[in-house]
């Protein structure tokens, strides 16, 4: 189904995590006076970057040096391989900047599939974290108030002194096709009537992914799933999950939405599909994200259109 050698976007990361030095308190100290250490700064999802130009990197995330930082928690990141270390502050606002610095502010979801891959791992990471230090404040133990530690990777309750790791939801998202290798693609009821994308689900207690594939299919489209083959996977820290990417086959065409979760559902040949977005009937989902590439693996070949969202 394609090539699969290409880089999903988010998952190119280029920083070494170095989780070894997380409890190593003088470490992370004397990595954040280094006048090479870079600072991300992020608030609520958002960062400051700027288009370099084509020929200079393109767009990039704005980096600081820690003595430009503001006041914010302080999440440690890793380290590049040439050694420089690189730390997140999560502030209340980002700094402020000339107007003519060209300097713009942006998230996660419109940077995605246009930062370097070194970028994009740090702002992925960087999220991640913010979001979840943003909403588990306090300890789902006792209640109590919960404090960061292990330079930003872990919450201990200052009460019952209980740890808390960052969380990540597990969701299959699947593309599938039948027995004529046509793809099935659906429409939220949340979502404008053009827009279609592969069907997902989170994963539910003391299930397989595979048996997750088959249950999402058959409660949101009535499908009956006879094959699931694992693709790929993306963090999605949207605000929290991973995304489980599958190509699975129907054992017939049936379909019948469940009008909850899904709205519409159509079977597509690619020459259907190549077409209905050529002329604008359908929106596919955005480069950023894995759904878009198992489309497009299923597809043979990336797919062009004028509008994306």
């Amino acid at each position: 189904m394609g090539d699969r050698e290409q880089t999903l976007p988010l998952t190119g990361a280029e920083h070494d995590r170095a989780a070894h030095h997380r409890l190593d308190e003088a470490w992370l100290a004397a990595a954040w006076e280094a006048p090479e250490t870079r600072v991300l700064v992020i608030e609520q999802g958002k960062v400051h970057w700027r288009d370099l130009g084509p020929e200079d990197g393109g767009p990039v995330l704005v980096l600081r040096g820690t003595a430009d930082a503001p006041e914010g928690e302080r999440y440690f990141l890793g380290v590049e391989p040439d050694g420089t270390a690189h730390f997140a502050v999560a502030a209340a606002a980002l700094p402020e900047v000339p107007d003519d610095a060209g300097i713009q502010v942006g998230h996660l979801y419109t940077l995605g599939s246009v930062l370097g891959d070194r970028d994009a791992g740090l702002l992925v990471h960087a999220l991640g974290l913010e979001n979840w230090h943003r909403t588990h404040g306090f300890c789902s133990r006792c209640g109590q108030p919960s404090e960061p530690t292990a330079a930003g990777h872990v919450r201990k309750c200052t009460a019952c002194a209980t740890e808390h790791f960052p969380r990540t939801d597990p969701a299959v998202i699947m593309l599938v096709v039948d027995p004529q290798d046509r793809a099935l693609l659906g429409r939220q009821p949340s979502w404008p009537e053009k827009r279609f994308s592969t069907l997902a689900g989170f994963v539910e207690p003391g299930e397989s992914l595979r048996q997750a594939v088959v249950r999402e299919v058959a409660e949101e489209v009535g499908t009956r799933v006879v094959d699931v083959a694992y693709v790929d996977s993306q963090p999605w820290p949207f605000p929290s999950s991973l995304m489980l990417g599958f190509h699975a086959t129907a054992a017939d065409d049936h379909v019948d939405v469940d009008g909850t979760e899904i709205a519409e559902a159509r079977w597509f040949t690619r020459e259907e599909l190549g077409a209905a977005v050529e002329a604008g009937e359908i929106l596919l989902p955005g480069g950023i994200s894995i759904s878009r590439r198992l489309v497009e693996l299923w597809y043979g070949k990336p797919i062009a259109e004028s509008n994306k969202w």
